[in-house]
């Protein structure tokens, strides 16, 4: 049996074409995942619910709870993967859970969103990738690094923008995931 990393998260559209890219690939490498939206239907369309990075982290945080209470996925690592506002859900998340998340990668996330507070109190290693075209996020990153006492490392993707659509660019987060995660799972703090 592969390694696993479950939940794994996406603010808005988990089933959104580039996530469900991302879910597979993981899934390919041995790793278990649980593609998520964590908005309902209803609710994607609201900017503010979009935002609301508490309300996203603690429907994160019940999907972990449910990996850990369900039999057949008890005894799995539990990681996340988020992007934009679902990568500050997984950082926030990640922040009250204490340190039994065993990694976190974040794809063009919005990490500044989970608050400075927040940052401080991760304890899970975590991952930040960032186009090298999406200079706003960039620096929102490089920032929320600093913030960060635990294991953290950035990632830039030459020539990617924010929603890595430039061909190859996702292949490459793909990559960078699986081997930061495999390493976590394999040997957890």
């Amino acid at each position: 049996m592969g390694w696993s990393c479950s939940p794994m998260a996406a603010a808005a559209g988990g089933s959104a074409p580039r996530n469900t890219h991302v879910a597979h690939a993981l899934q390919r490498a041995g790793l278990a995942t649980l593609l998520i939206d964590l908005l309902r239907e209803d609710e994607e369309q609201d900017r503010r619910k979009v935002f609301d990075i508490p309300l996203l982290a603690a429907r994160l945080a019940g999907a972990a709870q449910w990996v850990r209470q369900a039999a057949h996925l008890a005894a799995l690592p539990v990681c996340y993967f988020g992007a934009s506002t679902g990568a500050a859900a997984a950082l926030l998340a990640a922040s009250t859970d204490a340190g039994r998340i065993a990694a976190i990668v974040s794809r063009g996330g919005r990490p500044d969103l989970a608050g400075a507070t927040a940052l401080g109190r991760v304890r899970s290693p975590t991952l930040l990738i960032v186009g090298g075209r999406d200079d706003d996020v960039l620096a929102l990153n490089r920032a929320a690094l600093q913030a960060m006492h635990c294991e953290r490392h950035l990632v830039i993707v030459p020539g990617a923008t924010h929603l890595f659509e430039e061909p190859g660019t996702l292949d490459q987060v793909v990559d960078h995931a699986t081997r930061w995660f495999l390493a976590h799972v394999r040997d957890p703090p």
